[in-house]
């Protein structure tokens, strides 16, 4: 049987969420490494590429991931078959690491130095990839590619919810009502799928 470790960041959402829902969904077991962010100051270095989250397939490390996304998403049922739908997944799920680019090169600043990096992000580059992928809608409907609950719904809905939840200092809850409406109610509709609801009903079981 094949081993699956994945280490992320003690946290629900952000990269790795949607592989997490993913194996869940497919009946995989995987050792769910989760590590403070201080944790992940000690091993930054010794992390190829630096970065979380990683994978490890009897023990064979691998990175990126959206890569993650459709490995898992493919055994779950949750990547599209045909490939036209597939790169309406991909393309999702591309915009997101974009823009979550944008958004962590934010982290760590304090102060006014904060403020004015979080306010030019507000008028460019979020605005510019929530309005692309409301966008998107307009073209898949409810979801992004095959008319049903993807990976990339996953990811797009997780970081969603997070720009909803105001714990970002300086990034208007009501921004993505404003630019991008049709992402608040992918993200309930999203977050309501029996898949979703399954995986956290059993992490509460788990804990």
């Amino acid at each position: 049987m094949t081993h699956y470790r994945l280490t992320y960041f003690d946290m629900d959402g952000g990269r790795a969420e949607p592989v997490r829902i993913a194996f869940h969904t497919a009946g995989i077991e995987f050792n769910d490494i989760r590590v403070s962010f201080p944790e992940f100051g000690e091993m930054r270095e010794t992390l190829r590429f630096n970065c979380l989250p990683v994978l490890e397939i009897d023990g064979t490390t691998v990175t990126q991931s959206n890569a993650m996304c459709r490995l898992a998403g493919k055994k779950a049922g949750l990547y599209p078959e045909d490939d036209l739908q597939a790169l309406y997944c991909d393309e999702a799920m591309g915009a997101i690491e974009d823009l979550l680019h944008s958004m962590v090169a934010t982290f760590g600043l304090e102060g006014d130095e904060l403020k004015a990096a979080r306010e030019k992000l507000v008028d460019g580059w979020l605005t510019v990839f929530l309005k692309g992928l409301n966008e998107l809608l307009d073209r898949g409907g409810d979801y992004f590619a095959d008319n049903r609950l993807t990976v990339a719904d996953l990811k797009v809905a997780g970081i969603t919810g997070w720009l909803l939840s105001g714990q970002l200092d300086h990034v208007p809850t009501d921004l993505v009502e404003r630019v991008a409406p049709k992402l608040v109610a992918h993200v309930q509709r999203a977050m309501s799928d029996p898949v979703v609801v399954a995986y956290y009903d059993s992490r509460k079981s788990a804990n």
